[in-house]
C-alpha cells in the first residue's frame, strides 16, 4: 500500500518504519530529521531494534501521487494547516486516518476532508524522539482503529490486517469515539503530571504523592466523560491509566518532550477540551485548569 504519514516525529517515525517493512512510505518531517534518514536510513531503538530504509520529505508539496492511506500525527494544534497541506495529496480512494492526541482533531479534519474518507485510531505505544534520524521505542502497546460510524468495513479490516502484518498490535472498534475519550482521560492524567514533575511515566506510580495525584485527575476527567454521555467507571478508567503507565514506564510522555524542547504543547486539545466540556455541564474541571496553568506557565 502506497501510505504518506505527515508528522515524523517520534511515533510518526515508529510506525512508518514498521509499516515500511510490507508498505511504500513516505515520512513528512522535520528538515534536519529527514537529510538523516535519507543520508542513513531511520534507526530504530528500544523495544524494537531495527535500521529502515525509506522515504522521507520535509514537504508535503513533494508528494507527486495520491496515497491510499495518509496518516496523520501531527500535533492537534497543527491538524488543520496539516490538512490544508494536505489537500492536494487526497484523492478519490484516499482514507484519511488520525492517529493523534486530543478531543477536537476528527472536527477540525472534517472541515477540509469529506468525512466519508475519515477513520480515527489510539496508540499507547510509547516512542522518543533520540535525535534526527533515531528514535526510541520505549513501550509496546495496542492500537485501535475505527470507521467513524462504527462499521466495521471491509477498509477497516484490510488497514488493521495491514498493521498487524507489520508487528503494530492492532484491533478494530465499534465506538472508536470511546477509545478516543478514553485516551483524552489517559493522557489528560499522565502528559502533564509527568511534564510538570519533570519525570518518565513510570515514576508517577514509584511516588504515591503523584499516584494519588494521576488518580484525582482521572476523576474528575471521567467525571467529565460522563456529563457528556460516554459512560466509564472510575475504577476501570484509574486501571486503564495505571496500566499505560507501567507499560511506557520508561517513556517520557510527548508533552514532557515539548516542554524540554521549548515547543508548544497539546494541553488545549486534552485539558482543555475536558474544561470546556465540563464547564459545559457544570462538573467540576478545578484540577484540569490547574494542570492547563502549570503547564503554560512553564513555557517561556
Amino acid at each position: 500500500m502506497n501510505i504518506v504519514v505527515i508528522g515524523a516525529g517520534a511515533i510518526g517515525s515508529l510506525f512508518g518504519g514498521l509499516l515500511s517493512k510490507r508498505n511504500n512510505i513516505i515520512l513528512i518531517g522535520r528538515a534536519t530529521h529527514v537529510r538523516r534518514i535519507k543520508k542513513n536510513g531511520l534507526k530504530i531503538t528500544g523495544k524494537t531494534k531495527s535500521n529502515v530504509k525509506l522515504s522521507a520529505e520535509d514537504s508535503i508539496k513533494k508528494i507527486k501521487f495520491f496515497p491510499e492511506l495518509l496518516i496523520l500525527t501531527v500535533k492537534s494544534f497543527d491538524t488543520e494547516a496539516a490538512v490544508r497541506e494536505a489537500k492536494p495529496l487526497i484523492g478519490k480512494d484516499t482514507v484519511v486516518l488520525s492517529l493523534q492526541n486530543g478531543l477536537d482533531n476528527i472536527d477540525k479534519i472534517k472541515k477540509y476532508v469529506d468525512h466519508k474518507k475519515i477513520i480515527a485510531g489510539v496508540t499507547t505505544h510509547g516512542a522518543l524522539f533520540s535525535k534526527p534520524g533515531i528514535i526510541k521505542h520505549t513501550g509496546k502497546g495496542l492500537t485501535i482503529l475505527g470507521e467513524l460510524d462504527g462499521n466495521k468495513t471491509s477498509r477497516i479490516k484490510k488497514i488493521v490486517k495491514l498493521f498487524n502484518q507489520a508487528g503494530i498490535e492492532t484491533a478494530a472498534s465499534k465506538n472508536i469515539a470511546q477509545e478516543i475519550w478514553v485516551k483524552a482521560i489517559i493522557n489528560s492524567s499522565i502528559n502533564p503530571s509527568s511534564a510538570i514533575f519533570h519525570c518518565k511515566n513510570g515514576y508517577l506510580l514509584e511516588n504515591p504523592i503523584l499516584e494519588k495525584f494521576v488518580e484525582r485527575i482521572c476523576e474528575e476527567s471521567t467525571n467529565i466523560a460522563n456529563a457528556n454521555g460516554i459512560r466509564f467507571s472510575h475504577e476501570d478508567m484509574i486501571e486503564k491509566t495505571k496500566e499505560v503507565i507501567r507499560k511506557t514506564s520508561d517513556n517520557y510522555s510527548s508533552m514532557f518532550q515539548s516542554i524540554e524542547k521549548e515547543r508548544e504543547t497539546e494541553i488545549d486539545s486534552i485539558n482543555g477540551m475536558l474544561v470546556d466540556i465540563g464547564k459545559k455541564y457544570n462538573v467540576g474541571v478545578s484540577l484540569n485548569e490547574a494542570l492547563i496553568y502549570s503547564v503554560k506557565s512553564m513555557i517561556k
